[in-house]
């Protein structure tokens, strides 16, 4: 029997996708990538975008993890760089 775990992949489907080394947080369920944490959440089903201005967060968005985490990732980053 095997079991996939979205979040072992996790911090390096993030520097795939975005090109950068994140800043890793809570015990690797979530990272850091300037003002914006992507954060698994729901036993790794849900990736939320939590915009980060000090000490306050706010979430500006969910996508839904499927059967891969990068295929979330990308939507995440699609979603992200279309607020600019």
């Amino acid at each position: 029997m095997r079991f996939d775990d979205p979040a072992a992949d996790f911090i390096p489907a993030v520097t795939r996708v975005f090109g950068t080394q994140p800043r890793v947080l809570d015990g690797s369920r979530a990272v850091l990538l300037g003002d914006v944490k992507l954060q698994l959440e729901a036993g790794e089903r849900e990736l939320w975008l939590i915009e980060t201005k000090g000490p306050l967060e706010h979430r500006i968005g969910m996508v839904e993890v499927e059967l891969d985490i990068e295929q979330a990732l990308l939507e995440a980053k699609e979603r992200l760089d279309g607020r600019d």
